[in-house]
């Protein structure tokens, strides 16, 4: 991933070194790794707003000379905030991305999917992009799940509290779409 992308920043001194693949004396051919992620995982993407998380990241990676070829598969759950009532729960993530590791001479960050590393790097730290496929597997509207009953499970205090607030809007009826409809209803 390029690093002056979008997401959130960890502070440079707070970086683990956890999450590194050491490159010097890797042997070429396939090599898989696993990394644990747990809340000190997020500790140091202090904008983020997942805090904590249980999660697995399985890397699977053919080492060539000039280049790694990587499958990162992360899956489990991490804590966010319900849209609707706010509270935490726990969201489930599964994804899988590719990310290619050139090394070369020249460092250039033309696709966010091709990492480029000088040909003396001794090692990789995946930590950021690991959390950039954790925050992009998440779903759009993050809402508690509804239970096996088909209830929903969100704090039904503020559900209540929320419906006080909702505005029911009259429908009126806009001359201008009725030629339309009509034009819609003779197809």
């Amino acid at each position: 991933m390029k690093k002056d992308s979008y997401f959130c920043k960890p502070k440079f001194e707070e970086m683990s070194s956890s999450y590194t693949i050491p490159l010097s004396g890797l042997k070429e051919g396939h090599h898989t790794i696993d990394f644990e992620i747990d809340k000190e995982f997020f500790e140091p993407f202090e904008e983020s707003e997942v805090k904590e998380g249980s999660l697995v990241a399985n890397i699977e990676m053919d080492k060539r000379s000039s280049h790694l070829d990587m499958l990162i598969k992360v899956s489990g759950s991490v804590r966010i905030s319900c849209d609707r009532c706010l509270e935490m729960f726990s969201q489930s993530v599964s994804c899988e991305n590719r990310l290619l590791v050139k090394f070369g001479k020249d460092i250039e960050d033309i696709d966010p999917d091709i990492l480029s590393l000088p040909v003396d790097a001794y090692e990789l730290d995946l930590q950021q992009q690991i959390f950039e496929f954790v925050i992009l597997a998440l779903p759009i509207k993050r809402v508690h799940p509804v239970d096996k009953n088909g209830k929903d499970t969100c704090d039904p205090v503020m559900l209540k509290k929320l419906e006080e607030f909702i505005i029911e809007e009259e429908k009126e009826n806009d001359p201008r779409w009725d030629e339309l409809k009509k034009l819609m209803n003779d197809n």
